[in-house]
């Protein structure tokens, strides 16, 4: 999963250097899409929330430093409760989900669970009060994906048959999507500081302390032995640390500013695709009929989604326009 960040509203301004953003964007396909196999591995000896914890904590807190040392302001009391609450539903909800069903899950499916986002966001927008109405591109998509999630965990006969979906685990990713998609929303509005990186830092602060304390609850550190740690377990906790926070996000931040927003949102339905790929390669994920039918219709919806062009918004008087732009300036404090 990838932190969600608040697009610019007004166009994309023309990149400096043009020639970078296709090297961005092939970061963002291949490093996030291979960080589900990287979880994996991580949760095959770590305990999933005290990993999770330890990796935002460290890329957090560099991000933060970094910033801070650039010369960004110091966070005012607001800007870090909205970072927590971001933090809390992005990195211990949807996270914190991902690493734990990944324990009982394989990393194919669950980068198919999680590209789901989209298709809550758009329902949570909908159900709001004030949404946005879909059109009919979004409704479609919005059946068309859930029905596939239906197809990738529906019960087999018999428990061990190939490629049988633990419910448990993908109970787990949905809600992780569903909260995930909720923090996504939230930080469109919430007072954050200006610096997308700075905002970044102190989310992966706060969800990492909220990691940590959730492992805390649940006993991890009484079963926690480093005798037991396999080396792939430690080498995907610094890839998720150094590519995975570091690399890969830092060229999503840059992407939101150059790029045009329909070429960066991509990603969404790529890194499926790259997870599914790396899983069977490297980790022997079996590649079904049911899986792949399920991808086709999961990242199609996904894809048909994303790229539905934005519903007519109803006319305002200017008048009243000026003043709800007014209202609304005044509400977001630094926005």
């Amino acid at each position: 999963m990838t932190l969600a960040t608040r697009q610019p509203e007004t166009p994309n301004p023309s990149p400096s250097r043009p020639w970078a953003i296709w090297p961005a964007l092939f970061a963002i396909y291949v490093i996030w899409g291979s960080t589900y196999l990287a979880i994996r591995f991580a949760v095959e000896t770590l305990p999933p929330f005290l990993m999770a914890g330890t990796r935002f904590l460290l890329a957090g807190a560099v991000l933060y430093a970094w910033r801070r040392a650039r010369g960004d302001a110091r966070p005012t009391a607001p800007e870090w409760r909205s970072a927590a609450i971001v933090g809390g539903f992005l990195l211990v909800g949807g996270n914190g989900g991902v690493v734990w069903a990944e324990q009982r899950i394989v990393s194919s499916v669950a980068a198919l669970l999680v590209s789901t986002v989209p298709l809550w966001m758009v329902l949570l927008d909908l159900l709001r009060p004030g949404g946005r109405r879909p059109g009919w591109r979004e409704i479609v998509g919005l059946l068309a994906g859930f029905a596939g999630v239906v197809v990738l965990v529906r019960p087999t006969q018999s428990e061990s048959a190939v490629g049988c979906v633990d419910l448990l685990g993908a109970a787990a990713l949905s809600l992780g999507a569903f909260l995930w998609s909720i923090g996504s929303l939230y930080s469109r509005r919430a007072p954050l500081p200006a610096s997308p990186l700075l905002a970044t830092g102190m989310e992966m602060l706060a969800g990492g302390v909220g990691l940590l304390l959730l492992g805390t609850l649940s006993g991890e550190w009484g079963r926690l032995d480093p005798s037991t740690f396999a080396a792939r377990s430690l080498w995907g906790l610094v890839y998720l640390v150094v590519f995975g926070s570091w690399i890969a996000f830092t060229a999503y931040t840059w992407l939101l500013r150059v790029a045009p927003t329909p070429l960066v949102s991509t990603y969404a339905y790529v890194n499926p695709l790259v997870a599914i790929l790396l899983g069977h390669l490297l980790d022997g994920d079996p590649l079904t009929i049911r899986t792949l039918l399920a991808a086709a219709v999961i990242v199609g919806s996904v894809a048909l989604t994303t790229a539905a062009p934005p519903a007519p918004q109803s006319r305002v008087p200017r008048a009243n326009l000026f003043k709800r732009r007014a209202a609304e300036r005044r509400r977001d404090g630094c926005d």
